[in-house]
């Protein structure tokens, strides 16, 4: 063994202390870099918002693509019109259920399972919402820092109650 590594394996245990307080959750693609915008925050932002954009508008390409298919299979108005409708439906509703996810939390018993095959259907309403939300904020920060901000507003407001050691209290006496 070389005597770096035995200076390295000599060096004091990193203490594995839980951290103290509430801690922020994560977000998706931010970790908790959201809580004071670093380790290039506005970058990630950046690049969330260019390629949720970007990929709304390969989405649109290939939705065009298929919708050319669909005339050169001479399949008829009512089933091209049908399809038309049936993306801007699903679209328009996987855009509100995303929005709507970025503010607050879904109820245990909510329907969003059921929501996931139209949500998949109309992806470009969930790739605009997230271009949209990262204009102005981590897509969820504004929700994330509501509860972890409660949260440890509690955790002072129970932390600042407590004082002294419960152990060291005087008993009342008892009467006899």
């Amino acid at each position: 063994m070389s005597e770096e590594q035995r200076d390295q394996s000599q060096s004091p245990a990193v203490s594995a202390e839980p951290p103290v307080g509430p801690q922020p959750e994560p977000i998706r693609f931010f970790g908790t870099s959201w809580v004071d915008h670093t380790d290039g925050y506005a970058l990630r932002r950046a690049a969330l918002a260019a390629g949720s954009l970007v990929g709304a508008a390969a989405g649109a390409y290939l939705l065009r693509l298929a919708y050319e298919g669909l005339e050169i299979g001479n399949v008829g108005p009512f089933l091209s019109i049908s399809v038309i409708v049936l993306f801007a439906i699903a679209t328009a509703i996987a855009f509100a259920k995303t929005w709507e996810s970025f503010g607050r939390r879904p109820a245990p018993s909510s329907d969003e399972a059921a929501l996931k095959g139209l949500k998949a259907i109309g992806f470009i309403g969930s790739l605009l919402a997230y271009f949209l939300r990262s204009l102005t904020e981590a897509p969820g920060e504004k929700l994330h820092r509501t509860e972890y901000e409660r949260a440890a507003a509690e955790y002072e407001r129970r932390r600042s109650s407590r004082t002294g050691n419960p152990a060291a209290r005087r008993r009342p006496k008892r009467k006899k």
